[in-house]
């Protein structure tokens, strides 16, 4: 095809009049003032147009980068391969597996919104201007995904449209790792591609000394409040954050965070940790056994995790301890207190102190809204004067040992937001705070697989030592240098 030609078309699909007859006349003027000897003697259309060419491929692709910033849709250029291109830009990485993708990139939503609680998608499609036909095609998308009918506050719904305003895609984004297309096809149905992005993961290593409480150390020590409480949660089977803690105890953990192009997303798993309390040090390893599950155990495979958590709310003070003697606040008589009293919050979510099954979930008298859960054979926890229950927890209901069954509140005779706590062993009541060092502790590595133990941590206790033993020689090489 003739150069000019070519041209024309291209401007004639690309360019408004006014930006074609501005680069036809580029064009003219080029043409005519090139004289010098190269070229002498050599007729005009016939020298070579590649310069030129390259200019108006220049021009042109600045003038399509101007539509599409306008119209927010990318168009494709098909460029001979006689003439001179662009550099090709990186594009997305994209791997796929079945409905699975990943890729890194994606075109700019017209129009983007969260959902607010109490959101449902006819509501969200209401606020993009579409229909209840609308929300009847897209919930038909192939292959079939849940995720429209789980849609949490703080998910993201994009919103494009063609150039009619139809629906042309919707993308639910669950984070920034990991979202859902919904795209239109000529049958007026969407199908659906599952997108996840993989995140950098760094190791990493801190360290803190407390000079105040845990949470102000960890700070300082660069640690994040998500962190610290996984690092009370390991420890908490062997240490009282509250009563046990001392001026100058130490601590360090290696542990991974997450970064997505260069930017910090947020901690990973805790792989090791050490804590001297008081001169003892202990030490957590990270190991997940041969039925996959995972726990947190010492360099001997014993575990970390008593069957009981010492305190199961994340409390400011004890407002009464068990005892068989107390007044009572509000009968102003001499009574027992078979349990332990801890002042928090209202609100303030309480965990399960061990594993068991729920067998009351209701109010109850004087405790208000209660929950008692049964732990095998031997054991008993309550809970009293509970705001509300968590979700999902009911009587029969399976629990796991830290997860959340309720929180904080004043129901019943209560005078304050506080949890009453009571723990009982074969039936009967016990101090949970002086008994917690006689219960058994969670199970630990079975003998037979104690080889595959010591081979899987032994490169995280050697990690975890090196980087502990470094920082000691900086601090060492700081003491001497400041001398």
């Amino acid at each position: 095809m003739d150069p000019v030609d070519f041209i024309n078309r291209r401007l004639d699909r690309l360019l408004p009049g006014n930006h074609r007859w501005l680069l036809l006349g580029l064009l003219g003027f080029l043409l005519v003032i090139t004289h010098d000897n190269d070229f002498a003697g050599e007729p005009l259309l016939l020298r070579n147009t590649q310069p030129v060419l390259a200019e108006l491929s220049s021009l042109e692709n600045s003038a399509t980068a101007e539509l599409t910033e306008n119209t927010g849709i990318l168009q494709s250029l098909e460029i001979p391969a006689n003439l001179p291109t662009p550099e090709a830009q990186p594009q997305p990485s994209i791997s796929q597996t079945s409905s699975r993708i990943t890729i890194e990139a994606g075109p700019t939503p017209d129009f983007v919104t969260e959902v607010k609680p109490g959101d449902n998608l006819s509501l969200i499609f209401a606020r993009a201007g579409l229909s209840p036909r609308d929300v009847y095609e897209v919930s038909r998308s192939k292959p079939e995904t849940p995720i429209l009918t789980k849609l949490f506050p703080g998910y993201s719904l994009e919103f494009s449209f063609d150039d009619n305003k139809e629906l042309e895609s919707l993308v639910v984004v669950k984070s920034q790792l990991e979202k859902y297309v919904f795209t239109h096809s000529d049958q007026d149905t969407y199908s659906t591609e599952h997108m996840t992005r993989e995140p950098e993961v760094r190791q990493v290593f801190r360290e803190a000394t407390i000079d105040d409480s845990l949470f102000l150390a960890a700070r300082r020590g660069g640690m994040s409040a998500g962190v610290t409480m996984e690092l009370a949660g390991i420890f908490g089977g062997v240490i009282d954050f509250l009563l046990d803690t001392r001026q100058g105890d130490t601590f360090n953990l290696l542990y991974e965070e997450k970064y997505l192009d260069g930017e910090y997303l947020g901690y990973g798993r805790i792989l090791a940790a050490q804590f001297t309390n008081q001169g003892d040090t202990y030490t957590a390893l990270r190991y997940v056994n041969n039925d996959g599950d995972m726990d947190f155990y010492n360099p001997e495979g014993e575990s970390m995790r008593k069957a009981f958590l010492r305190n199961p709310v994340d409390f400011t003070r004890i407002s009464s301890n068990f005892t068989l003697r107390r007044k009572h606040p509000i009968l102003n008589t001499i009574r027992a207190h078979k349990g332990t009293d801890y002042a928090a919050p209202r609100g303030t979510p309480v965990v399960a102190a061990g594993d068991g099954r729920v067998t009351w979930a209701g109010r109850n008298g004087s405790f208000g809204k209660l929950i008692v859960i049964q732990h095998g054979e031997r054991f008993q926890t309550k809970y009293a004067h509970l705001n509300d229950y968590a979700n999902g927890v009911k009587k029969g209901k399976r629990i796991t040992q830290g997860d959340i069954i309720g929180y904080v509140g004043t129901t019943g005779g209560a005078t304050g937001p506080h949890l009453h706590y009571e723990f009982l062993m074969d039936g009967v009541h016990r101090n949970s705070r002086t008994i917690h060092d006689q219960l058994p502790k969670a199970k630990s590595v079975p003998t037979s697989e104690l080889q595959r133990f010591e081979e899987h941590t032994q490169i995280l206790l050697s990690q975890l030592e090196i980087h502990a033993s470094n920082t000691r020689n900086i601090a060492q090489h700081t003491v001497v240098a400041e001398q």
